[in-house]
């Protein structure tokens, strides 16, 4: 679930909603819904790492190696 991955990367660099906001120039609420999805557009995954200094892609590659090996 990537929204929570994200929730939980903010809450472990002691950043707040409002700080990731600002950094995609969004409004809080905007972040509260990232936090709900399963899944998100690429774009908006490449903002987030970057603000966030995280490759949240390597979530995804892993989940892709997983499958391959079943």
């Amino acid at each position: 679930h990537i929204g929570e991955h994200i929730k939980e990367e903010l809450r472990k660099q002691e950043r707040t909603a409002s700080w990731l906001a600002r950094k995609l120039n969004c409004n809080r609420q905007n972040v509260y819904d990232i936090f709900r999805r399963s899944t998100i557009d690429t774009e908006l995954l490449l903002r987030i790492s970057l603000a966030l200094k995280r490759n949240f892609f390597d979530l995804y590659y892993k989940e892709y190696r997983d499958r391959l090996s079943n």
